[in-house]
């Protein structure tokens, strides 16, 4: 019985922890967090990626915001470099372009295998970061791209936004699944 307690007990709190930081802007009431990222958050650039939908209703501005808050607190538990996992996070997806559209517009039909490289040299041209901070945006669609992250830092924002990710295609898989269940009779 205390074993199944223990076990409800962890999964509530992630549950609590993932729906109160994460996805409702606490990140915003974390002043340590915000001093070390305010320069990109105010940055015009990295706000203009509130015109760009990554996932489902999410804009590549929140996702990349989700990563870097998740990264950074997970790396923090830890102790491993927060401060990078944070400005990486914040810098991993700065491709500047609608990606829904990117292949029929450009030819480019490889945008998850290029816009590492792309994100990471603008984040170079735009903003100060370190040889670190390079390589966690430039490493961090693996398994996809073939080269993995050499820090843990890099290996939490994979996670994060793989994480990240999926919760913003669930909720809009979830949110089509009651539509068609509710108003079309499907099952």
């Amino acid at each position: 019985m205390k074993i199944t307690e223990n076990v409800r007990k962890k999964e509530t709190s992630f549950h609590d922890w993932k729906e109160r930081d994460l996805w409702t802007g606490e990140y915003e009431k974390d002043e340590e967090y915000v001093s070390y990222v305010k320069d990109i958050l105010e940055h015009p650039v990295f706000k203009s990626m509130d015109h760009f939908i990554q996932h489902g209703h999410t804009t590549c501005k929140m996702h990349c915001i989700q990563v870097s808050y998740l990264s950074y607190k997970i790396c923090k538990k830890h102790g491993w470099d927060f401060i990078a996992a944070a400005r990486g996070g914040l810098l991993h997806d700065l491709f500047l372009y609608d990606w829904h559209t990117h292949a029929r517009d450009t030819g480019n039909h490889f945008h998850g295998f290029t816009h590492p490289r792309t994100a990471m040299n603008n984040a170079i041209l735009y903003f100060n970061i370190n040889k670190k901070e390079q390589e966690i945006i430039l490493r961090h669609m693996w398994p996809l791209t073939p080269t993995p992250p050499t820090t843990m830092a890099g290996m939490a924002i994979v996670f994060a936004d793989k994480y990240c990710s999926l919760a913003e295609v669930g909720g809009r898989i979830r949110q089509w699944c009651t539509f068609n269940l509710k108003f079309r009779k499907v099952a």
